[in-house]
């Protein structure tokens, strides 16, 4: 008897010998006298720019029981905190040959304690951190090596949905790989657990390692910096064709404040608003609940030179429309600080138009300009991303040991969310609310887990 093997090994040599093919199955050269067209060329000038970024961060872990003698006796538990080694693999992209700098994500380089950047030619090199920016999720590095090769930058403002791009980085540690898409979108925001948003996305896959990579037009110019993949099984899960790039003029201003300045202005019109109910806007005389109503405009800001007035509906900024605190707010972050922004605005029932030129935002201030029981105090803005989850109040960002404001228990990652039992969302409520300077400072505040109040004498 013959097997169904045999019988399919018979069939497949009757069919060899009837329709023979060739050896090979390589695609020719040319077609009708015209080359094959291919990402090649291009690549070869692009990919010696892209490196491969391995940082390691030493967290320090102690047992929540390493208090506790007993535990400590009986069950061999260390006083001292342990130390681990947290280690991440990421991209990068070299846009300075002369001086060795090379863009990269802020979550890729985060707290590292030693950053090695593997080149395309096998070179390993020591990495400083010239800055980042947390709200754009950019970071800055620099190298010094002889005959490194730097990518060209395109402006994106001429970018179409629809263009080719390629994107290049190093998903799972695997090594530097290349894929191949076209721009599905322009102008993503509203993503949750990121900064502010602009980003170009894309189907050219995008996978874990690939963060901090190039994305790159058929010309082989940087367009976008690869940060972000959109999955709903999580990021581990790998690209589902929906990646998100910073766009490179966005990469590039933030690197030219970093160097200049080591740090990100933000703008701000110095205005407070509240989202467009259907109730507010028939009770205002609106049309449609499309922007946000100006609830508070602050003694010399942008918006008070300008004539902004509580109850006008802000609608667009710069021709972007406007549908929440969020977009605004967002569009607020990415405008440069000191240009003119037109305001698209409704006023009793009438549409019309104002200029303004966004100053620069507080984001810091020191505890003792506030009050003298906050002494040695900082406090900060939150991440824009943490804003994004819904988090407000305001972060503590030091605290001076033997200060008052650490004799009266502050710590440094503390979030302030009241203020003698009334809710502070951001640095302007708590300067109001201790101006005049109250009786009694009775903070709310939120540490690890847990919320308490804490009398500041």
């Amino acid at each position: 008897m013959v097997s169904l093997t045999s019988w399919r090994g018979i069939a497949c040599t009757i069919l060899f010998a009837l329709f023979p093919w060739p050896a090979s199955a390589a695609l020719p050269a040319e077609v009708n006298g015209a080359p094959l067209p291919s990402l090649a060329p291009m690549l070869e000038k692009v990919t010696p720019a892209v490196v491969n970024i391995h940082s390691k961060t030493v967290v320090r872990v102690r047992s929540p029981f390493a208090d506790d003698p007993y535990f400590r006796q009986f069950f061999g538990l260390p006083n001292a905190p342990q130390e681990r080694i947290k280690q991440s693999l990421g991209s990068g992209v070299i846009v300075d040959a002369a001086r060795g700098l090379i863009l990269t994500n802020n979550h890729v380089i985060a707290g590292a304690d030693d950053i090695q950047v593997l080149l395309a030619d096998g070179r390993t090199l020591t990495a400083e951190v010239v800055g980042t920016d947390e709200d754009t999720d950019v970071g800055v590095i620099r190298v010094e090596a002889k005959d490194l090769v730097a990518v060209n930058v395109a402006r994106t403002d001429g970018l179409r949905v629809g263009d080719f791009v390629v994107a290049v980085g190093n998903p799972f540690g695997l090594g530097q790989t290349v894929t191949s898409g076209i721009v599905s979108a322009l102008g993503r925001h509203g993503l949750p657990g990121l900064g502010y948003q602009n980003f170009i996305q894309t189907d050219a896959s995008i996978n874990p390692g690939n963060s901090g990579g190039a994305l790159v037009n058929l010309r082989g110019e940087l367009i976008g910096i690869n940060t972000a993949i959109f999955n709903p099984g999580g990021s581990a899960a790998g690209n589902i064709g929906i990646g998100f790039a910073i766009p490179s003029d966005l990469a590039l201003d933030v690197m030219r404040q970093l160097l200049d300045t080591g740090q990100v202005r933000r703008g701000t019109l110095g205005i407070e608003t509240q989202d467009i109910t259907a109730d507010i806007s028939s009770a205002l005389g609106l049309r449609g609940t499309q922007g946000v109503i100006v609830t508070r405009v602050q003694p010399e800001s942008p918006a008070a030179a300008a004539g902004l007035r509580i109850g006008d509906a802000i609608t667009a900024i710069n021709g972007k429309p406007v549908a929440s605190r969020q977009e605004l707010s967002n569009l607020e972050g990415l405008l440069p600080v000191g240009e003119p922004v037109a305001v698209s605005l409704q006023r009793d029932g009438k549409a019309m138009q104002v200029r303004a030129s966004l100053t620069p935002r507080v984001t810091e201030i020191d505890g003792a300009t506030l009050d003298a029981r906050l002494g040695g105090a900082r406090f900060g803005v939150l991440p824009e991303r943490l804003r994004r989850q819904g988090v407000t109040g305001v972060l503590v960002l030091g605290v001076g040991e033997g200060s008052r404001a650490w004799a009266n228990g502050l710590r440094e990652g503390d979030l302030v969310t009241g203020l003698n039992r009334r809710e502070v969302v951001d640095l302007a409520a708590l300067e109001r609310g201790l101006s005049p300077r109250p009786a009694q400072v009775l903070l709310t505040l939120v540490r690890g887990r847990r919320s308490y109040f804490a009398v500041m004498e």
